[in-house]
């Protein structure tokens, strides 16, 4: 697999384009672990964001019903479809971030870095049953950090809201070419029965968290811009600040629950 990439790259003359995150993944056994962690048959429609030269692509078609590749480099999607001819892959030429996707039940993809954030909360909000995905060590280390963690943080509490998570391999920035300057993990990531998942208010959550070490009513007092609360009367609403649910409570301490509380006690008090 290694040889048929790098001769791919020598027959094209391919400059990875690093402002688009392109550091493709040249270990095999990586690979298919991640494609058998996935658990795919021929009923699974999968979805790949940042095909790169096909490696997984080709792994994902060789198993699934269908597979979506969307790519943003117009070079990389052309290079695609002159080496492959797979007849359930269909190349998207767009930005994952922004365009819409195609319906599909699971997500398989080494994601470019600096959209990790954009594409997973935008796979939070898509129905889907299993995502495998590559990240920055970094990021999936704070994906999986638990209330009081160093690590916890406004991703962690959005992502555990929803979902089930989990960190099931570290990798080597040498699996990589050309070699990224950290190390990457794979995460799994299962959405929560309906019944368990917990929707919260992303304003809320944001204002807490830009005060993460601070106590949920001193965080909730320094962001009260963001809803508008300064227009209210400064003893009142300190008031109703200060009895707010777990008011002494560190933000980085909150589980979903728990914002989840101070959020239906907001909404009473005509704040959200």
């Amino acid at each position: 697999m290694r040889n048929e990439l790098f001769s791919l790259i020598y027959k094209y003359n391919l400059r990875p384009n690093r402002d688009l995150g392109q550091n493709f993944l040249i270990v095999q056994d990586i690979i298919e672990r991640n494609v058998d962690r996935a658990g795919l048959s021929k009923k699974d429609v999968v979805l790949e964001i940042g095909p790169g030269l096909g490696v997984l692509t080709k792994e994902l078609a060789e198993r699934a019903k269908k597979v979506y590749a969307i790519e943003k480099d117009r070079r990389i999607i052309e290079i695609l479809q002159i080496e492959y001819s797979w007849p359930n892959v269909e190349l998207i030429e767009g930005d994952a971030v922004k365009i819409e996707w195609p319906t599909f039940n699971k997500m398989v993809s080494n994601l470019p870095y600096q959209i990790s954030s954009p594409v997973t909360f935008k796979l939070l909000k898509q129905d889907f049953e299993k995502a495998v995905l590559i990240y920055q060590l970094e990021f999936a280390e704070r994906m999986v950090s638990k209330p009081g963690d160093k690590n916890y943080s406004r991703l962690s509490l959005m992502v555990q809201a929803k979902a089930k998570v989990e960190l099931v391999e570290r990798i080597g920035r040498g699996a990589f070419w050309p070699k990224p300057k950290v190390d990457s993990a794979v995460v799994v990531v299962e959405p929560k029965p309906p019944r368990e998942r917990i929707e919260l208010n992303e304003n809320l959550v944001r204002a807490l968290f830009q005060h993460r070490k601070s106590t949920v009513s001193s965080a909730l007092k320094k962001s009260a811009h963001m809803f508008g609360l300064e227009r209210r009367k400064a003893k009142a609403l300190r008031d109703v600040l200060n009895s707010v649910p777990l008011a002494g409570k560190r933000v980085f301490q909150l589980s979903p629950e728990d914002v989840l509380e101070i959020q239906l006690y907001l909404l009473k008090q005509g704040i959200l």
